[in-house]
């Protein structure tokens, strides 16, 4: 049963980094591609993370499992958001299609 637990996230983590990816070559510009990859990115890691942490088993592993995806989880969004707001006032373009624009 733990197998088929393991599989489905190895699966679910490999899918959620596709479409990462896919997020990467499809979107017209930086700040959707970063808001795409961070979340695909940080839930394809999350289920990465917890099937190794399940197929290893043992406290130690869990304890690093989900210290690595609290990491994750908390870090990820914040320098996406840095690193967008930077982009904004270095003076990259934003697509044409953008409805709202909140720094302007």
């Amino acid at each position: 049963m733990m197998d088929y637990l393991t599989i489905a996230l190895l699966l679910a983590g490999a899918a959620f980094m596709l479409l990462a990816a896919l997020g990467v070559y499809r979107m017209p510009d930086l700040y959707t591609r970063m808001q795409t990859t961070t979340k695909a990115t940080t839930l394809g890691i999350g289920c990465l993370v917890m099937a190794a942490a399940l197929h290893l088993g043992g406290a130690g592993t869990w304890l690093r499992a989900v210290t690595v995806v609290a990491f994750v989880y908390l870090t990820a969004p914040v320098a996406a958001h840095v690193i967008a707001r930077a982009a904004y006032f270095v003076g990259t373009e934003i697509w044409k299609g953008t409805v709202l624009d909140e720094l302007k």
